[in-house]
């Protein structure tokens, strides 16, 4: 049994990220159903610490139908009895989709709210769109969706997005709207006074430029699906070799691997990833050295719950192990 946080505070934000969580499913089974598709998301649940620490839910989409890969989770911990912990909850949605088409872009969204135990709280949002085909006028309508209902936050709000989500080794961003806030408290009243609504837009917009594209969809050439294949593995590099929160993640304990990296593409180019290792700085470069130790040995490899397992306990040898001299772990 998943045990909820005592915190009244932290019980409605649950309620609303649940909310937000409908509301996205609900928004691509429409998609869906316009486009004649049958949608289905199938709920699969964790728990921290068998449930006493509470866990959560995800929604994982069927794949090959609209859908590369498509996850929807929300999760909230809690530690009011351990002391020596300084969070006393954290609830979040984080939400990865990747649609099958090649010419439909990713989107990546993350709003999460922590209680801490001396009092603080502050809410987390980070959205980013992540095309494999770049669109000028899907960045367009996204950029300005963001800018209208986060105001004066967005100037700020992209730099560290665009901070973030900067590939070093590669020279190049992992999407082309990146959108961050941390420690995030709004105004009563003021423009993002309320992040589920900010969110709930971002997913109306997302979701009407999934339904432009794939209405009009044609057949993709093998050239579409290359280009797609080449910017999943980069995508599975800036996860696994730069993402903070995902290092964060799996760092805390091993409940939740497979939904953890549920951001993950459903299969990337191993030659293309080798390719990168002689451009990846230490200590990223052991790291890719040890996944490609049990990634499957194929050209183009499927990265199923079984891989991630391998995946993520591979991380975490490398984040636990002793670093060169002069060297820190990158999260």
């Amino acid at each position: 049994m998943r045990e909820k946080a005592n915190s009244v505070k932290a019980q409605q934000r649950l309620i609303l990220v649940l909310q937000l969580q409908q509301f996205f499913i609900k928004k691509l089974q429409a998609v869906a159903e316009e486009l004649g598709k049958n949608a289905q998301f199938i709920p699969v649940e964790w728990l921290r610490d068998n449930g006493k620490h509470g866990g959560g839910v995800r929604f994982i989409a069927k794949e090959g139908d609209l859908f590369n890969r498509a996850s929807i989770n929300v999760s909230q911990i809690h530690f009011a009895d351990q002391p020596e912990k300084s969070l006393l909850s954290a609830t979040a949605l984080s939400a990865i989709i990747h649609p099958l088409h090649p010419l439909t872009p990713s989107v990546h969204l993350h709003i999460s709210w922590s209680e801490l135990k001396n009092g603080t709280s502050y809410w987390r949002i980070m959205v980013d769109l992540n095309p494999a085909i770049a669109n000028a006028y899907d960045k367009e309508l996204f950029d300005n969706t963001l800018k209208a209902i986060s105001g004066r936050y967005f100037a700020l709000a992209t730099k560290l997005g665009d901070d973030y989500f900067y590939i070093p080794a590669l020279q190049r961003f992992r999407g082309v709207s990146h959108f961050y806030l941390e420690r995030f408290n709004p105004e009563s009243g003021g423009e993002m006074s309320s992040p589920p609504a900010f969110a709930e837009s971002v997913i109306s917009c997302y979701c009407a430029i999934v339904k432009q594209h794939l209405l009009s969809a044609k057949e993709p050439s093998e050239q579409q699906k290359l280009i797609q294949l080449n910017y999943h593995t980069l995508y599975f590099y800036q996860v696994v070799t730069l993402d903070r929160g995902t290092a964060a993640g799996l760092l805390a304990h091993s409940q939740n691997d497979i939904g953890t990296l549920g951001s993950l593409p459903s299969h990337i180019n191993r030659v293309l990833l080798e390719s990168w290792i002689k451009k990846t700085p230490a200590p990223q470069k052991k790291l890719i050295e040890r996944l490609l130790n049990v990634l499957p040995e194929a050209d183009i490899c499927k990265i199923c719950n079984e891989v991630k397992v391998e995946i993520a306990e591979q991380m975490r040898l490398h984040y636990l192990s002793p670093c060169p001299s002069g060297v820190s772990p990158e999260s």
